[in-house]
């Protein structure tokens, strides 16, 4: 895919994709100190809506705040920039990336003095996992556990973190499966490499809780509210392994996978295909960032 021609905001202007150029010695290339997020806009009856936005903004500044990055915008300025990519691109269904990052190329690792520098830009988008998003994904549970807060904040969308992801996902793609599911550093069901992961068991919700080590998806808190506005029951807890393999449906949450279901854990047929409260689910959010059920019309920035 080529973004050649694409325009996105730097550091408050907009400029061509092409044009939006860093050193190759970027402190944040070379040592994974950018951070960022990921939103979806989508299109609906009225126009391109982005969804969640001011969640997704103020988990963006809230990663700053824990790496101490000064970006020099505040809420309502991001907010704007998001908008003004989005619509600049003329783009319906799209996936958008704030990020943040020192820009400068001095070897040393120390990030003091350095400068900030924030780029937004925003892709056509459909389908993180192709037709996976309807057949449901095979995974591994991965031999390599999740980072947790001792080790780096898990709270932050950081660049350096998604290696723990990638070290992850390679070994289930080599091993002939289609996405891992970590495990906590007690061997708690975490999340996948950058989804949440709920299970479904006698018609409820189980989910594992802040304790996990988990990043508190976005799509995730939606899920649970939908759930609830549904009277489907939603346990946040430690969930153990082998919940999974008795569990009565799985499925992946997060803004690139929506709501993606598993249907194979370890070889361990789980379903034949989505479930029924997976299915349910999915269409139900499907409808809610189209702009289809008014109750959630505040989740959605108009472009």
């Amino acid at each position: 895919m080529t973004h050649k021609g694409l325009k996105v905001w730097l550091d408050s202007r907009m400029v061509r994709y092409e044009d939006a150029n860093a050193p190759i010695l970027t402190h944040s290339m070379q040592y994974g100190s950018g951070i960022f997020e990921g939103i979806r806009s989508y299109g609906t009856d009225d126009g391109t809506a982005v969804f969640r936005l001011r969640d997704h903004v103020k988990r963006f500044l809230n990663s700053a705040k824990i790496y101490s990055m000064r970006l020099g915008h505040g809420q309502a300025e991001l907010e704007a920039a998001v908008k003004k990519v989005v619509k600049s691109n003329r783009l319906g269904d799209s996936y958008i990336r704030p990020f943040a990052f020192y820009n400068d190329d001095n070897i040393g690792m120390s990030t003091k003095g350095k400068k900030v520098s924030t780029y937004i830009a925003a892709v056509p988008f459909g389908a993180y996992f192709g037709t996976r998003r309807e057949k449901g994904l095979k995974c591994k549970v991965s031999s390599w556990r999740r980072i947790n807060s001792e080790i780096l904040p898990v709270e932050a969308k950081a660049s350096g973190n998604y290696a723990n992801s990638i070290i992850a996902g390679n070994e289930a793609r080599n091993t002939g499966f289609e996405e891992a599911i970590l495990t906590s550093m007690d061997g708690d069901i975490a999340e996948g490499p950058g989804e949440n992961i709920f299970i479904v068991k006698d018609g409820g919700l189980i989910t594992p809780a802040v304790d996990s080590d988990i990043l508190v998806g976005i799509t995730r808190d939606t899920v649970i509210k939908m759930a609830e506005m549904e009277g489907i029951q939603v346990e946040e807890r430690l969930v153990k392994r082998d919940e999974l393999y008795s569990a009565d449906e799985i499925f992946f949450t997060g803004t690139a996978a929506e709501i993606t279901p598993i249907t194979n854990v370890d070889g361990t047929r789980i379903s034949r295909g989505p479930g029924r409260i997976t299915r349910a689910l999915a269409g139900q959010y499907s409808d809610i960032v189209h702009g289809k059920v008014p109750e959630f019309d505040g989740w959605l920035s108009y472009v």
